[in-house]
């Protein structure tokens, strides 16, 4: 063989070699950019996995604190706080100390057309409307104290115990020393304008004293009710 034929097998060879290197260079080129995609999309989906868990329960957290603000259903207490009650009950009390007042109760009187309409405030305190024909003549109020009224020859008594008495007539005029229901006996004075005086006397002497300022006043003396008017005229009934 020729030294020509030689250089030309050898330059054969290497382009050969250099061609098989391109080739083996290609795909590991390829097989490089393959495994690089494979790794690129892999954690994109991970990561959208992850968007789409917390799509998820954000969607979830929503739906929960909606609910949460949704109206009550019936019977549920809602914005229910301590003391709401106690505060929604102190609303409905009325002025006497914080006492409600009772149902009030009626009462037909002695002269057949006025009535009483009595009213429980607080302890031993009851008030007393004397109605005539629609309309209120005058009130009696017991506040620590018995009350009486003189309506035109009928007298009518409140006791503490928010009893109601009426009688009509057997009234005497003041001044003066009267004997009276029960035993007893009233001893009037005068003391000033509108304005009497009248010792109750027992058997062991004075019993109570009743006094009017502008304003009958009444008692009850052990079961025997006197009314004494602002006037002087005293009147008492068992």
């Amino acid at each position: 063989m020729s030294s020509s034929t030689t250089v030309r097998t050898a330059r054969r060879r290497t382009l050969r070699v250099a061609a098989a290197a391109l080739t083996a260079a290609a795909a590991l080129a390829l097989t490089a950019c393959s495994d690089s995609d494979a790794a690129g999309t892999k954690p994109a989906g991970q990561s959208d996995t992850g968007m789409a868990a917390a799509e998820s329960s954000g969607t979830g957290s929503s739906t929960k604190a909606q609910g949460s603000e949704a109206p009550p259903s019936p019977g549920a207490k809602a914005d229910a706080k301590p003391g709401a009650a106690g505060k929604q009950s102190g609303s409905g009390h009325a002025a006497d100390g914080g006492k409600a007042a009772s149902a009030v109760r009626t009462q037909r009187l002695a002269d057949g057309i006025s009535t009483a309409e009595i009213t429980k405030l607080g302890d031993q305190h009851y008030r007393a409307k004397i109605v005539a024909r629609g309309s209120v003549l005058a009130t009696l109020e017991t506040k620590g104290h018995d009350d009486g009224l003189d309506a035109n020859d009928m007298f009518v008594t409140l006791t503490l115990d928010g009893q109601v008495h009426s009688w009509m007539g057997g009234g005497h005029q003041g001044p003066g020393t009267f004997k009276l229901a029960g035993g007893w006996t009233a001893k009037v004075t005068k003391v000033g304008e509108l304005r009497y005086r009248a010792q109750i006397i027992g058997h062991d002497g004075v019993a109570a004293t009743l006094e009017t300022n502008q304003h009958d006043v009444g008692l009850d003396a052990n079961g025997s009710y006197i009314v004494l008017s602002s006037g002087g005229v005293i009147s008492a009934h068992e």
